[in-house]
């Protein structure tokens, strides 16, 4: 269905060289703690710091469903936290995957990488613990990135 490249690895180690940006999806509650953030706070403390202090003001920024952050790690390196799921909990409201705030942030997120000439990293956002179908992101991800000619790699963990 799409020109994206599937891998097996991690997301944080992004293969290629250039610019490149790693996307994946934050919740619109503040919390970082569970799933590929821990690996980025492993990696990086800088995306995490940052995350927060939007979060902490949010009454004065654009922090909000379909909002990105970018987030500068490495010289050529950068993240993009993309808030894309409503809470953190499953249960009678469904799950917390936005869909419509991935699109959003997914267009934001193509303009900055047409900006800084920058190829594209990233788990299969939206489908760990926001509870997303890959069958409904994926589209996404070719309408607002594959499209406008971002090479986009899907990083799959090993076991």
């Amino acid at each position: 269905m799409s020109d994206i490249t599937y891998v097996r690895g991690d997301a944080t180690a992004p293969s290629g060289g250039g610019v490149r940006l790693i996307a994946h999806v934050c919740n619109d509650i503040g919390g970082w703690g569970r799933g590929f953030v821990l690996a980025l706070s492993h990696r990086w403390p800088e995306p995490e710091e940052a995350y927060r202090a939007w979060h902490r003001d949010r009454a004065a920024n654009d922090f909000g469903l379909g909002a990105v952050q970018f987030v500068r790690v490495e010289p050529d390196v950068w993240v993009a936290n993309m808030i894309g799921q409503r809470g953190i909990r499953r249960g009678g409201k469904g799950v917390p995957v936005r869909y419509e705030a991935i699109d959003t942030a997914l267009g934001a997120l193509a303009g900055k990488a047409v900006e800084l000439g920058a190829s594209v990293h990233m788990p299969r956002i939206g489908c760990g613990l926001a509870g997303g179908s890959w069958a409904r992101v994926e589209p996404l991800v070719v309408e607002r990135l594959v499209k406008r000619g971002i090479r986009v790699t899907v990083y799959d963990l090993d076991g």
